[in-house]
């Protein structure tokens, strides 16, 4: 076996778990995680001899498969929805439950993705700006952005249920 696919196959070995379990903390769901995970690396092989960190730029492709995810269940739903005749008066009453992930999918794209890899993925600053192609700078304002975001949003989950 060559020195890069050695190194592929340790790579493999060693993130595997780690992604997968990442994205079912995302997904809810075993198999769709394997999925996203099971792609991320497919992708990452794909340019696996231009990619100088590998880490960042596999978690990168995650994110953007798990936003994908997301996406076509939130179209589900619209769709489910749009089906189904409800009238005001026997419509369910709104969950003031505190949902961290609604929170976080709630978010614009560019403060969600640094966020899922900070805080999900565990990547640093410079690790995410590399997958990003930002600076370190611009990736820490967008974390506190999306702090600020979420912490107003928590505040007036807080006040609606009070």
């Amino acid at each position: 076996m060559s020195s890069a696919a050695e190194e592929a196959e340790e790579f493999f070995e060693s993130f595997y778990p780690r992604l997968a379990g990442w994205c079912r903390k995302l997904v809810d769901s075993d198999s769709v995680a394997h999925e996203i995970a099971s792609e991320s690396f497919t992708r990452l092989w794909s340019r696996w001899t231009t990619v100088r960190e590998p880490a960042p730029y596999l978690f990168s492709i995650a994110a953007n498969l798990v936003k994908d995810h997301w996406r076509r269940q939130e179209r589900e739903k619209v769709t489910v929805r749009q089906l189904e005749v409800v009238t005001v008066d026997h419509a369910p009453a709104a969950d003031h439950g505190t949902d961290i992930r609604a929170l976080v999918e709630a978010l614009p794209g560019r403060l969600r993705v640094p966020v899922l890899l900070h805080y999900y993925a565990d990547l640093s600053v410079n690790d995410i700006a590399v997958a990003l192609h930002r600076r370190p700078g611009t990736i820490k304002s967008d974390l506190h952005a999306a702090r600020q975001h979420l912490r107003a949003s928590l505040r007036g989950l807080h006040e609606t249920t009070v």
